[in-house]
C-alpha cells in the first residue's frame, strides 16, 4: 500500500474512532475514500482530506484534482453529498464510545469488513422479510417492487466491493522465502461470498522458520469467520511470543475459552526450516497433510497420537510429526471440504493421494487450484475448501 494512502486511511480511522462512529460506517467511509484516492495518487494527483467533529457528527471532506462523475459516486459503498465532483463531503453520525484507532491496517480492515458483512446480512434479512410481507398481503404495488430491485442492485454493488477487500484482508498472500514455494487456493461453498470458517495464516518467524496455520471453525457464515480469525490471530501471537510449537493449540484453546465460549475449530500447524527442510506438524483434529516426494508414493502424515482442536476436551497434540523435505518435495495442507465432496472421506483421501502423485512436477502456483478442480468433479456435499502447497526448492 502506498505510504500516502496508508496515512489517509489512518487519519480517517482516527477521526472516526475519536468521534464514536460505528465500525461498519467507518469501513464504508474508508473503502469509499480508498477507491477514490488510490487511482488519483497513482496518477500523481493531489488528494486532500479534512475532518471536523461536532455535536455527535463527523464531517469528512476529500478534495481531488479531477471531478468524479455522478455514476462513479453512486457506485461508492458510502454515498457522498451532491457537489461539484472535485470536493466530496460525507457526514457521519457518531456519539458512540471513543477508542484509539488500531494502527495495524490489516486488523482495522478485518474489523470493518466483518462489521460490514454483518450489516449487509441484516439488510438482506430485512429485505426478504419485507418481500414476504408484500407477497402475503398481496397489496404490493409496482413502485415498491422497483424500489426493492434498486436496493437489490445497491446491495450487490456494496457486497462486491466489500467482499473484494474482505477476501484480501482474510486471506494473506504467501511470504517470499528463499528455498520455499508457497501457493493457496480457496473455494467457497457460496461463490458470491468469501466468508466462511476455513482460514489460514503463514509468516516468517524471527529465526527464519516459516509458520503455517490452517483452521476450520465449526459453524457457518460471519460467526465461523470470526471464530477462525480469532484462532489464527491467537496462534500467531503465541508463536511470535516464543511459546513452544507443541503447546500452541492447547495454549490457544485455554486462552480463548473465556473470550469466545462455544468456539470450536480443528487446527493444523506446520513449522519449516527452509535451510534444512525439517518440517514439524501439530494436528488438532484436522485432516492429515499429504507428503509428495520424487522417490516414494504420495502418503498421508498421520500423528502417532491424534490430537484435538481448539474448544474440544483435552485440546492440543501430544505427538508431533517430523519430516525432512528434500528439494522438490511438496507438502499439501487442506480442509475437509477437499475430501468430503463425495461424502466418503476415505475414498476422497485415496483420490487425493493419486492426484497429488500424478501432479508431483506441476508448478507449485497452479497445484492447489488443479487439485480442487479435479477433486470437486462430483460434488454431493458442498463445503468451503482451502488447499495450501509448500514445496522446498533450491535456495537462490
Amino acid at each position: 500500500m502506498r505510504p500516502d494512502l496508508a496515512r489517509i486511511r489512518r487519519r480517517l480511522r482516527t477521526a472516526c474512532t475519536e468521534a464514536g462512529v460505528p465500525a461498519d460506517d467507518r469501513g464504508r467511509l474508508v473503502l469509499a475514500v480508498t477507491l477514490l484516492a488510490e487511482p488519483a495518487l497513482t496518477a500523481g494527483e493531489t488528494v486532500d482530506v479534512a475532518t471536523a467533529a461536532s455535536d455527535r457528527r463527523l464531517a469528512v471532506t476529500v478534495q481531488l484534482d479531477h471531478a468524479v462523475s455522478q455514476g462513479s459516486r453512486d457506485a461508492l459503498p458510502l454515498l457522498p453529498e451532491r457537489g461539484d465532483g472535485r470536493t466530496l463531503t460525507w457526514h457521519l453520525t457518531g456519539g458512540g464510545p471513543a477508542a484509539p484507532a488500531d494502527p495495524d491496517d490489516d486488523r482495522a480492515t478485518r474489523e470493518e469488513m466483518l462489521a460490514l458483512v454483518a450489516r449487509a446480512d441484516t439488510l438482506a434479512h430485512e429485505q426478504r422479510d419485507l418481500k414476504h410481507e408484500i407477497a402475503e398481503t398481496n397489496s404490493g404495488v409496482l413502485a415498491m417492487y422497483v424500489e426493492l430491485e434498486q436496493r437489490d442492485e445497491q446491495l450487490r454493488r456494496a457486497h462486491a466491493a466489500i467482499f473484494r477487500e474482505l477476501e484480501d484482508a482474510l486471506r494473506p498472500r504467501p511470504p517470499v522465502v528463499p528455498g520455499l514455494e508457497l501457493a493457496v487456493h480457496y473455494s467457497p461453498t457460496d461463490q458470491d461470498s468469501p466468508t466462511g470458517g476455513d482460514l489460514y495464516d503463514w509468516f516468517v518467524l524471527p529465526d527464519g522458520h516459516v509458520h503455517v496455520t490452517l483452521v476450520d471453525a465449526v459453524g457457518h457464515g460471519v460467526t465461523s469467520t470470526r471464530h477462525a480469525l480469532t484462532v489464527t490471530h491467537a496462534i500467531r501471537t503465541l508463536a511470535l511470543e516464543g511459546h513452544p510449537f507443541r503447546d500452541l493449540i492447547a495454549h490457544a484453546s485455554h486462552t480463548l475459552a473465556a473470550i469466545e465460549p462455544g468456539l470450536m475449530a480443528t487446527v493444523l500447524l506446520a513449522r519449516m526450516d527452509p535451510a534444512t527442510g525439517r518440517t514439524r506438524f501439530a494436528n488438532g483434529g484436522h485432516p492429515e497433510p499429504v507428503l509428495v516426494t520424487a522417490a516414494e508414493p504420495a502418503r498421508l502424515l498421520p500423528a502417532p497420537v491424534p490430537g484435538r482442536g481448539v474448544g474440544f476436551p483435552d485440546p492440543g497434540t501430544r505427538e508431533l510429526v517430523d519430516v525432512v523435505l528434500a528439494e522438490g518435495d511438496t507438502v499439501l495442507l487442506y480442509t475437509d471440504g477437499l475430501v468430503e465432496s463425495r461424502k466418503d472421506v476415505d475414498e476422497g483421501q485415496a483420490r487425493l493421494l493419486k492426484l497429488a502423485e500424478a501432479h508431483r512436477i506441476r508448478p507449485t502456483a497452479g497445484l492447489p487450484r488443479e487439485l480442487v478442480t479435479r477433486m470437486h468433479d462430483v460434488v454431493l456435499h458442498a463445503d468451503d475448501t482451502v488447499v495450501l502447497a509448500l514445496r522446498r526448492t533450491a535456495a537462490s
